[in-house]
């Protein structure tokens, strides 16, 4: 039942435990009680809603940073990825496999910004080897939520 209480919430985290009950055919009692543990054990961390950010008067950069570092012994790529995603630019960080060892999701008000945060803030540490950054300039579809889902007519145009 634990799996598919996440499965729901990470859907659509505005799911009430009423309605949870009533699609998993249990009382709700239970469902809050799961809740309850799966957010005091921290394995539902946050709550959130996704905003296309496109459509308002919000200016902002997102930058992916693909960062090469030497991990600390004893202590792997944790301890640097620590320093990084304590940045408040930073939005994500993820180990990864490949040509480089973490990917930074950054966010900044401008292009001049983020790469003074690249310059000044992140190439600057002591573990960090190399960095490359690229700039999103659309998103189409977040957490798996399509951000312009307009239906697009397909039918050929007839001219007398």
């Amino acid at each position: 039942m634990v799996n598919e209480i996440l499965e729901i919430l990470n859907e659509d985290s505005r799911r009430t435990p009423e309605e949870i009950a009533v699609m998993l055919g249990t009382d709700v009692e239970t469902v809050k009680q799961k809740i309850a543990e799966l957010e005091k054990n921290k394995v539902i961390v946050k709550y959130n809603t996704i905003v296309n950010w496109d459509k308002t008067d919000r200016e902002y950069v997102t930058a992916l940073i693909e960062v090469k570092v030497t991990p600390q012994r004893d202590q792997g790529f944790d301890a640097i990825a620590e320093r990084i995603y304590k940045f408040p630019e930073v939005k994500s960080v993820y180990l990864m496999s490949g040509d480089y060892d973490l990917a930074v999701m950054i966010e900044g008000r401008t292009m001049k910004e983020v790469a003074f945060f690249v310059a000044e803030k992140l190439s600057v540490l002591d573990s960090v080897l190399s960095t490359a950054t690229h700039f999103v300039l659309k998103k189409y579809k977040v957490d798996g939520v399509i951000l312009e889902d307009e239906e697009k007519d397909y039918r050929q145009v007839i001219v007398p």
